[in-house]
């Protein structure tokens, strides 16, 4: 018992420790830049959207549409911006009137009156009664503006928010970690379609699950069952989860990572595996872990993966 105790502090204070150099060293992602000034890791995306989709792709990424909380940080990232992209004049600010007409607010619903509060002369205005949300220029002065407009934005991660899982070895972001495979998984259970469900995995740095044996197949059956599964609203395929094969570009099927199909029949529907005049031209999971291909249009649930570490020889478990 006494032994058992120690081992539970050690690995306690393994993983404080881990947490803490992770944050030490200033990482997030790849594609995100630390601002010292700010403690937060900042992304420009210059790709242009509107107000609800640029909110939505960097909740996607696990990280919040851009606001200065003060002039220092105001300073700071649009030096950044200078920096790195001078030639992008407007970005969306994560903050709006959606809820309250004339009442701006952050997207974690602050008020914008209390907190860095720079808005250009004569603004807000609500123009022609339709001006819902903050359009933000490089020399830190807040417009308001219509919400449907396509604008290039910054999406933002504190450090202090910062969750690192250690066996997936990235932001925490939900993922179950599976020591015997070696592998991290999250369920969607918004229906989407094969593309959509493929780059929201992107945006997570993860793709859609590779099934390769049925090992596999069997752990992502068993790790539905504790799944929440909610009535998602309109049209879609219950029962069946988006996964990484596919033949889209008519070239033979292949996984997301391309890589060939795995040719274990027991994980096929029917031991069948798709041929290459099949209309369905992507992959599928039902829920008992068979393999089958679907239409690429049709809306459902998905299954995102990402490289964890790897299981020792021999370890891994059965799941039936």
């Amino acid at each position: 018992m006494y032994s058992k105790t120690l081992s539970i502090f050690f690995l306690i204070g393994l993983l404080s420790e881990f947490s803490y150099g992770q944050k030490e060293n200033k990482f997030f992602r790849q594609d995100y830049t630390y601002i010292e000034a700010s403690k937060s890791f900042y992304k420009m995306h210059t790709a242009p959207k509107n107000f609800a989709d640029a909110k939505r792709g960097c909740a996607l990424e696990g990280a919040g549409l851009f606001y200065p909380e003060n002039t220092d940080e105001a300073i700071a990232v649009t030096s950044f911006w200078k920096t790195t992209q001078p030639s992008i004049t407007w970005i969306y600010a994560g903050i709006s009137a959606s809820i309250a007409k004339g009442v701006f607010e952050t997207i974690d619903h602050k008020l914008v009156s209390k907190m860095y509060n720079n808005w250009h002369p004569g603004e807000p205005n609500d123009a022609l009664d339709i001006e819902d949300c903050g359009w933000m220029q490089k020399d830190g002065t807040f417009w308001d503006g219509r919400c449907d407009i396509k604008y290039p934005y910054i999406c933002k991660k504190t450090l202090q928010t910062l969750e690192w899982d250690r066996n997936c070895n990235k932001s925490n972001l939900d993922y179950t970690f599976n020591k015997d495979i070696g592998k991290c998984y999250k369920f969607h259970t918004t229906p989407l379609t094969w593309s959509e469900a493929y780059a929201v995995c992107s945006a997570e740095q993860s793709h859609l699950a590779v099934i390769t044996k049925k090992s596999e197949a069997n752990y992502l059956a068993y790790l539905k069952k504790s799944t929440p599964e909610p009535r998602a609203e309109g049209n879609y395929l219950r029962g069946l989860f988006h996964v990484g094969f596919h033949n889209r570009m008519k070239e033979g099927w292949q996984t997301v990572k391309g890589t060939p199909l795995t040719n274990d029949a027991e994980v096929w529907y029917g031991q069948y595996q798709p041929g290459a005049n099949d209309p369905e031209q992507c992959g599928a999971m039902f829920f008992n872990g068979l393999l089958t291909q679907i239409n690429c249009d049709l809306r459902s649930f998905f299954i995102c993966e990402h490289e964890g570490v790897s299981a020792l020889p021999g370890e891994e478990e059965n799941y039936f």
